[in-house]
Protein backbone atom coordinates (compact mmCIF):
# COMPACT_ATOMS: atom_id res chain seq x y z
CA UNK A 1 0.00 0.00 0.00
CA UNK A 2 1.40 3.36 -1.00
CA UNK A 3 0.06 6.39 0.79
CA UNK A 4 -0.72 9.28 -1.47
CA UNK A 5 -3.16 11.56 0.29
CA UNK A 6 -3.56 13.28 3.61
CA UNK A 7 -6.47 10.96 4.49
CA UNK A 8 -4.42 7.83 3.83
CA UNK A 9 -1.73 9.03 6.20
CA UNK A 10 -4.14 9.54 9.10
CA UNK A 11 -4.01 5.81 9.87
CA UNK A 12 -3.13 3.41 12.60
CA UNK A 13 -0.13 1.11 12.59
CA UNK A 14 0.88 -0.22 9.17
CA UNK A 15 3.33 -2.99 8.25
CA UNK A 16 5.04 -2.71 4.87
CA UNK A 17 7.12 -5.43 3.18
CA UNK A 18 10.55 -4.62 1.79
CA UNK A 19 10.42 -5.51 -1.91
CA UNK A 20 13.42 -6.54 -4.02
CA UNK A 21 13.54 -3.01 -5.51
CA UNK A 22 13.89 -1.59 -2.00
CA UNK A 23 16.85 -3.77 -1.00
CA UNK A 24 19.83 -1.75 0.24
CA UNK A 25 17.70 1.39 0.64
CA UNK A 26 18.23 3.43 3.77
CA UNK A 27 15.40 3.22 6.31
CA UNK A 28 14.67 6.96 6.14
CA UNK A 29 14.66 6.90 2.32
CA UNK A 30 12.25 3.94 2.34
CA UNK A 31 9.83 5.89 4.52
CA UNK A 32 10.26 9.01 2.37
CA UNK A 33 9.48 7.07 -0.81
CA UNK A 34 6.29 5.62 0.68
CA UNK A 35 5.05 8.80 2.38
CA UNK A 36 6.29 11.77 0.32
CA UNK A 37 4.07 14.17 2.26
CA UNK A 38 6.15 13.72 5.42
CA UNK A 39 9.01 16.13 5.99
CA UNK A 40 12.45 14.53 6.12
CA UNK A 41 13.01 15.86 9.65
CA UNK A 42 9.74 14.22 10.76
CA UNK A 43 10.88 10.92 9.23
CA UNK A 44 14.22 11.10 11.05
CA UNK A 45 12.41 11.80 14.33
CA UNK A 46 10.10 8.78 13.94
CA UNK A 47 13.05 6.48 13.35
CA UNK A 48 15.26 7.90 16.11
CA UNK A 49 12.49 7.64 18.71
CA UNK A 50 12.11 3.93 17.91
CA UNK A 51 8.53 4.32 16.66
CA UNK A 52 9.48 2.57 13.43
CA UNK A 53 10.62 -1.05 13.71
CA UNK A 54 12.20 -3.43 11.19
CA UNK A 55 11.40 -7.07 11.93
CA UNK A 56 10.45 -5.91 15.41
CA UNK A 57 13.76 -4.16 16.13
CA UNK A 58 14.80 -0.54 16.48
CA UNK A 59 16.96 0.80 13.68
CA UNK A 60 18.95 3.90 12.77
CA UNK A 61 17.88 6.22 9.92
CA UNK A 62 20.90 5.19 7.81
CA UNK A 63 20.54 1.43 8.33
CA UNK A 64 20.01 -0.51 5.10
CA UNK A 65 16.97 -2.69 4.43
CA UNK A 66 16.96 -6.22 3.03
CA UNK A 67 14.35 -7.76 0.75
CA UNK A 68 11.76 -9.70 2.73
CA UNK A 69 11.98 -7.64 5.91
CA UNK A 70 8.86 -6.06 7.43
CA UNK A 71 8.75 -2.39 8.35
CA UNK A 72 6.29 -1.40 11.08
CA UNK A 73 5.09 2.17 10.53
CA UNK A 74 3.52 4.00 13.49
CA UNK A 75 0.35 6.07 13.16
CA UNK A 76 1.24 9.08 11.01
CA UNK A 77 -0.12 12.60 11.07
CA UNK A 78 0.52 15.13 8.37
CA UNK A 79 1.38 18.65 9.35
CA UNK A 80 -1.25 21.01 7.96
CA UNK A 81 1.28 22.72 5.71
CA UNK A 82 2.44 19.46 4.18
CA UNK A 83 -1.10 18.38 3.33
CA UNK A 84 -1.84 21.46 1.23
CA UNK A 85 -1.61 20.65 -2.48
CA UNK A 86 1.29 22.17 -4.37
CA UNK A 87 0.35 24.80 -6.92
CA UNK A 88 0.74 24.01 -10.61
CA UNK A 89 2.59 27.29 -11.06
CA UNK A 90 5.11 26.40 -8.35
CA UNK A 91 5.68 22.96 -9.88
CA UNK A 92 6.25 24.52 -13.30
CA UNK A 93 8.69 27.06 -11.85
CA UNK A 94 10.60 24.41 -9.88
CA UNK A 95 10.69 22.00 -12.84
CA UNK A 96 11.98 24.77 -15.14
CA UNK A 97 14.72 25.62 -12.64
CA UNK A 98 15.79 21.97 -12.37
CA UNK A 99 15.86 21.69 -16.18
CA UNK A 100 18.08 24.78 -16.32
CA UNK A 101 20.72 23.12 -14.10
CA UNK A 102 20.51 19.62 -15.64
CA UNK A 103 23.77 18.46 -17.21
CA UNK A 104 22.83 14.82 -17.90
CA UNK A 105 19.53 12.97 -18.06
CA UNK A 106 18.07 9.67 -19.24
CA UNK A 107 15.06 7.64 -18.11
CA UNK A 108 16.85 6.39 -14.97
CA UNK A 109 19.29 9.11 -13.94
CA UNK A 110 19.48 12.88 -13.62
CA UNK A 111 22.70 14.79 -12.88
CA UNK A 112 22.31 18.37 -11.70
CA UNK A 113 24.90 21.14 -11.68
CA UNK A 114 23.98 22.22 -8.15
CA UNK A 115 24.58 25.92 -7.55
CA UNK A 116 26.56 27.08 -4.55
CA UNK A 117 24.22 28.08 -1.71
CA UNK A 118 21.41 25.66 -2.57
CA UNK A 119 20.95 23.01 0.15
CA UNK A 120 20.47 19.40 -0.91
CA UNK A 121 18.07 18.57 1.94
CA UNK A 122 15.89 20.51 4.33
CA UNK A 123 16.97 21.32 7.85
CA UNK A 124 16.57 23.96 10.48
CA UNK A 125 15.45 27.14 8.72
CA UNK A 126 15.98 25.70 5.22
CA UNK A 127 12.87 25.94 3.09
CA UNK A 128 14.29 25.71 -0.45
CA UNK A 129 16.39 22.66 -1.21
CA UNK A 130 16.95 20.11 -3.99
CA UNK A 131 14.93 17.39 -2.25
CA UNK A 132 11.92 19.72 -2.09
CA UNK A 133 12.34 20.93 -5.68
CA UNK A 134 12.26 17.30 -6.88
CA UNK A 135 8.57 17.20 -5.87
CA UNK A 136 7.94 19.00 -9.17
CA UNK A 137 9.29 16.02 -11.13
CA UNK A 138 6.95 13.31 -9.86
CA UNK A 139 5.99 10.92 -12.66
CA UNK A 140 2.51 9.67 -13.58
CA UNK A 141 2.70 7.00 -10.86
CA UNK A 142 3.55 9.64 -8.27
CA UNK A 143 7.17 8.47 -8.00
CA UNK A 144 9.55 11.25 -6.98
CA UNK A 145 13.22 11.28 -8.05
CA UNK A 146 15.53 10.36 -5.17
CA UNK A 147 18.80 11.70 -3.83
CA UNK A 148 21.56 9.08 -3.79
CA UNK A 149 24.34 11.22 -2.28
CA UNK A 150 24.79 14.72 -0.91
CA UNK A 151 26.87 17.84 -1.36
CA UNK A 152 27.39 20.54 1.25
CA UNK A 153 25.16 23.57 0.74
CA UNK A 154 28.07 25.75 -0.41
CA UNK A 155 29.71 23.10 -2.62
CA UNK A 156 28.74 23.49 -6.28
CA UNK A 157 28.72 20.83 -8.97
CA UNK A 158 27.65 17.32 -9.93
CA UNK A 159 24.75 15.91 -7.93
CA UNK A 160 23.36 12.53 -9.02
CA UNK A 161 19.60 11.89 -8.73
CA UNK A 162 17.83 8.54 -9.29
CA UNK A 163 14.56 8.83 -11.21
CA UNK A 164 13.27 5.37 -10.23
CA UNK A 165 13.42 3.13 -7.19
CA UNK A 166 15.43 0.59 -9.20
CA UNK A 167 18.01 3.23 -10.13
CA UNK A 168 18.18 4.46 -6.52
CA UNK A 169 19.05 0.99 -5.23
CA UNK A 170 21.65 0.37 -7.97
CA UNK A 171 23.29 3.77 -7.56
CA UNK A 172 23.35 3.47 -3.76
CA UNK A 173 25.18 0.17 -4.18
CA UNK A 174 27.76 1.67 -6.57
CA UNK A 175 28.40 4.61 -4.22
CA UNK A 176 28.86 2.24 -1.27
CA UNK A 177 31.14 -0.15 -3.16
CA UNK A 178 33.26 2.81 -4.33
CA UNK A 179 32.77 1.99 -8.00
CA UNK A 180 31.73 5.63 -8.37
CA UNK A 181 34.68 7.99 -8.95
CA UNK A 182 34.46 11.64 -7.91
CA UNK A 183 36.84 14.48 -8.68
CA UNK A 184 36.62 17.85 -6.92
CA UNK A 185 38.41 21.12 -7.62
CA UNK A 186 39.37 23.55 -4.88
CA UNK A 187 41.30 26.77 -4.50
CA UNK A 188 43.37 26.62 -1.32
CA UNK A 189 45.59 28.92 0.71
CA UNK A 190 49.30 28.34 0.17
CA UNK A 191 51.00 25.72 -1.99
CA UNK A 192 51.51 22.14 -0.77
CA UNK A 193 55.18 21.17 -0.74
CA UNK A 194 54.30 17.67 -2.00
CA UNK A 195 52.61 18.18 -5.36
CA UNK A 196 50.73 14.87 -5.36
CA UNK A 197 49.85 12.91 -2.26
CA UNK A 198 47.36 11.13 -0.09
CA UNK A 199 45.64 12.29 3.09
CA UNK A 200 44.58 9.47 5.42
CA UNK A 201 43.05 10.29 8.80
CA UNK A 202 40.20 9.41 11.11
CA UNK A 203 37.48 12.05 11.39
CA UNK A 204 34.94 12.57 14.18
CA UNK A 205 32.27 15.17 14.75
CA UNK A 206 32.97 17.79 17.40
CA UNK A 207 30.87 20.68 18.71
CA UNK A 208 32.55 24.08 18.65
CA UNK A 209 31.89 27.17 20.79
CA UNK A 210 28.92 28.49 18.80
CA UNK A 211 27.18 25.11 19.13
CA UNK A 212 27.82 24.28 15.49
CA UNK A 213 29.27 20.90 14.52
CA UNK A 214 32.41 20.32 12.51
CA UNK A 215 34.63 17.37 11.65
CA UNK A 216 37.98 17.09 13.41
CA UNK A 217 40.92 14.75 12.92
CA UNK A 218 40.67 11.99 15.54
CA UNK A 219 42.56 8.92 16.64
CA UNK A 220 41.60 5.41 15.59
CA UNK A 221 39.23 4.06 18.21
CA UNK A 222 37.91 7.46 19.32
CA UNK A 223 34.14 7.60 19.71
CA UNK A 224 32.48 8.25 16.35
CA UNK A 225 35.80 8.24 14.45
CA UNK A 226 35.68 6.90 10.89
CA UNK A 227 38.51 6.52 8.39
CA UNK A 228 38.76 9.10 5.60
CA UNK A 229 41.05 8.86 2.58
CA UNK A 230 41.68 11.53 -0.07
CA UNK A 231 44.15 11.73 -2.96
CA UNK A 232 45.15 15.19 -4.15
CA UNK A 233 47.25 16.82 -6.86
CA UNK A 234 48.35 20.41 -7.43
CA UNK A 235 47.07 21.40 -10.89
CA UNK A 236 48.46 24.95 -10.91
CA UNK A 237 49.58 27.73 -8.56
CA UNK A 238 49.10 31.51 -8.41
CA UNK A 239 51.91 33.74 -7.08
CA UNK A 240 52.94 31.09 -4.52
CA UNK A 241 49.97 32.24 -2.43
CA UNK A 242 47.19 30.01 -3.78
CA UNK A 243 46.97 26.54 -5.25
CA UNK A 244 44.40 24.89 -7.47
CA UNK A 245 43.96 21.37 -6.12
CA UNK A 246 42.23 18.44 -7.73
CA UNK A 247 40.91 16.06 -5.10
CA UNK A 248 39.75 12.46 -5.33
CA UNK A 249 37.95 11.28 -2.18
CA UNK A 250 37.98 7.50 -1.78
CA UNK A 251 35.66 7.62 1.24
CA UNK A 252 32.67 9.94 1.54
CA UNK A 253 32.76 11.41 5.05
CA UNK A 254 30.97 14.62 6.03
CA UNK A 255 33.12 17.68 5.17
CA UNK A 256 35.96 15.28 4.29
CA UNK A 257 37.71 17.47 1.72
CA UNK A 258 37.29 20.64 3.75
CA UNK A 259 38.69 19.00 6.89
CA UNK A 260 41.50 17.23 5.01
CA UNK A 261 42.80 20.31 3.17
CA UNK A 262 42.76 22.25 6.46
CA UNK A 263 44.58 19.35 8.14
CA UNK A 264 47.54 19.60 5.72
CA UNK A 265 47.70 23.37 6.27
CA UNK A 266 46.00 24.43 3.05
CA UNK A 267 42.32 25.15 3.79
CA UNK A 268 39.87 25.98 1.04
CA UNK A 269 39.43 29.66 0.24
CA UNK A 270 36.12 31.03 1.56
CA UNK A 271 35.46 28.15 3.97
CA UNK A 272 33.83 29.70 7.07
CA UNK A 273 34.16 26.49 9.09
CA UNK A 274 37.65 25.17 8.41
CA UNK A 275 39.78 28.10 7.20
CA UNK A 276 42.44 28.36 9.88
CA UNK A 277 45.36 30.44 8.51
CA UNK A 278 46.09 33.44 10.73
CA UNK A 279 46.64 36.90 9.20
CA UNK A 280 45.73 35.63 5.74
CA UNK A 281 44.23 38.21 3.40
CA UNK A 282 41.87 37.35 0.57
CA UNK A 283 43.44 38.53 -2.71
CA UNK A 284 41.61 41.49 -4.29
CA UNK A 285 38.67 40.59 -6.52
CA UNK A 286 38.24 37.09 -5.12
CA UNK A 287 34.92 36.50 -3.39
CA UNK A 288 34.87 35.14 0.16
CA UNK A 289 32.81 32.10 -0.84
CA UNK A 290 33.65 28.43 -0.63
CA UNK A 291 35.87 27.56 -3.60
CA UNK A 292 34.95 23.88 -3.85
CA UNK A 293 33.43 22.23 -6.93
CA UNK A 294 32.23 18.66 -7.46
CA UNK A 295 33.89 18.82 -10.87
CA UNK A 296 33.39 15.34 -12.29
CA UNK A 297 31.61 12.11 -11.47
CA UNK A 298 31.89 8.73 -13.20
CA UNK A 299 29.50 5.94 -12.24
CA UNK A 300 28.16 2.72 -13.77
CA UNK A 301 24.74 3.22 -15.30
CA UNK A 302 22.16 1.44 -13.10
CA UNK A 303 20.63 -0.39 -16.08
CA UNK A 304 23.47 -0.98 -18.55
CA UNK A 305 26.54 -0.87 -16.30
CA UNK A 306 28.25 1.38 -18.85
CA UNK A 307 30.16 4.34 -17.37
CA UNK A 308 28.35 7.67 -17.19
CA UNK A 309 30.95 10.46 -17.11
CA UNK A 310 29.66 13.95 -16.27
CA UNK A 311 31.61 17.18 -15.79
CA UNK A 312 30.36 20.38 -14.17
CA UNK A 313 31.59 23.86 -15.18
CA UNK A 314 33.13 26.29 -12.70
CA UNK A 315 30.44 28.20 -10.78
CA UNK A 316 30.46 32.00 -11.31
CA UNK A 317 32.52 32.92 -8.22
CA UNK A 318 35.18 30.30 -9.02
CA UNK A 319 35.25 31.23 -12.71
CA UNK A 320 35.88 34.84 -11.66
CA UNK A 321 38.77 33.70 -9.43
CA UNK A 322 40.27 31.50 -12.17
CA UNK A 323 40.14 34.45 -14.60
CA UNK A 324 41.72 36.85 -12.10
CA UNK A 325 44.51 34.39 -11.28
CA UNK A 326 45.15 33.40 -14.90
CA UNK A 327 44.26 29.73 -14.32
CA UNK A 328 43.15 27.75 -17.38
CA UNK A 329 40.22 25.44 -16.56
CA UNK A 330 40.92 23.15 -19.54
CA UNK A 331 44.48 22.17 -18.61
CA UNK A 332 45.49 18.61 -17.76
CA UNK A 333 44.24 17.33 -14.42
CA UNK A 334 46.85 14.97 -12.88
CA UNK A 335 44.45 13.45 -10.33
CA UNK A 336 42.90 11.28 -13.06
CA UNK A 337 45.78 8.82 -12.66
CA UNK A 338 45.39 8.59 -8.87
CA UNK A 339 44.31 5.27 -7.32
CA UNK A 340 40.63 4.65 -6.54
CA UNK A 341 41.29 2.77 -3.31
Amino acid sequence: MKAGTGEALATGVQTLPVEADDADMRVDRFLESRFPQLSFSHIQRIVRKGELRVDGKRVKPNDRLKAGQSVRIPPLKLEAEASRPRSVQRDETDAAFLRSITIYEDKDVLVLNKPMGLAVQGGSGTTRHVDGLLEALRDKEGQKPRLVHRLDKDTAGCLVIAKTRFAAAALAKSFRSRSTRKIYWALVAGVPRVKQGRISTYLAKETVEDGDARMAVAAHGDEGATHALTYYAVVDIAAQKLAWLSLKPVTGRTHQLRAHTAHIGHPIVGDPKYFNVENWELPGGIQNRLHLLARRIVFPHPRTGQPVDVTSPLPPHMRQSWNLLGLEADQYDPIIEAPDA
